[in-house]
């Protein structure tokens, strides 16, 4: 993973995004997707002070909504959204090229159950009322391996906090790392917040809901390193 930094710049209220926001030159057909399919699933970034439902999102009435942060090249909730075709996916992804990737997923498709955040999810997550999601997936984030990175990792006990309030009772975390240092970081934090508990904590696919659809990613580090899958669901309040 790349160690680019954005820089806030003065008066800018939004958290500090560390990562890549662009990456090889995406191709015309790519490009034609930015400018004509993402508007019309794109969520817009709340304004200061903003409140709205993960329901209202859809164009029809979903059961649920579920939230993948950092979707990557977007196969995985492609996969959730036509598994569960009754819930609502929104994928939160600020690198541009992971973005024209799910777009890809969607395009020609019979999908209309995902929205798309094209940025940082801490923008989106202080929007939503408490207990509006059923279900929120982190896979294979950036490890940020080095000691002195170690408040970039996604999660934490701020993000936690965050998503702990926006989890309804029940609700479950899903969570995949192959980086050890990630996986001994997580393990940590989540057994030690006081939301969630523990439902499972696994290297053996096998023993995982049928309905984890494996990513690209995931399967081009089975070779190097096992995994870990987390579940963990929110505590009653």
């Amino acid at each position: 993973m790349s160690d680019l930094t954005e820089e806030t710049r003065p008066g800018d209220d939004r958290p500090r995004f560390y990562g890549r926001r662009t990456g090889k030159r995406l191709r015309n057909a790519a490009l034609g997707l930015m400018e004509t399919l993402l508007p019309r699933v794109a969520v817009a970034v709340p304004g200061q002070g903003d409140v709205f439902k993960p329901k209202d999102l859809f164009p029809r009435k979903v059961e649920q909504v579920w939230l993948e942060v950092g979707f990557g090249g977007g196969e995985h909730v492609a996969a959730q959204a036509r598994l569960h075709p009754e819930m609502g996916i929104i994928g939160c992804e600020p690198f541009k090229n992971g973005i024209a990737s799910l777009l890809g997923h969607l395009n020609g498709s019979e999908i209309d159950n995902v929205r798309i955040f094209p940025e940082d999810v801490r923008q989106l997550l202080p929007a939503f009322p408490e207990a509006s999601l059923s279900r929120v997936f982190v896979l294979f984030p950036d490890p940020w391996p080095k000691k002195r990175h170690a408040e970039r990792r996604f999660i934490g006990r701020p993000n936690l906090d965050l998503l702990a309030r926006v989890m309804e009772d029940g609700a479950e975390l899903r969570v995949a790392s192959d980086d050890p240092v990630y996986q001994a970081w997580a393990t940590e934090q989540l057994r030690g917040h006081e939301s969630f508990e523990e439902v499972q904590l696994t290297t053996d696919r096998a023993q995982l809901p049928d309905d984890w659809p494996a990513t690209r990613y995931e399967l081009k580090c089975l070779a190097e390193n096992a995994p870990v899958f987390f579940r963990f669901k929110r505590k009653a309040r």
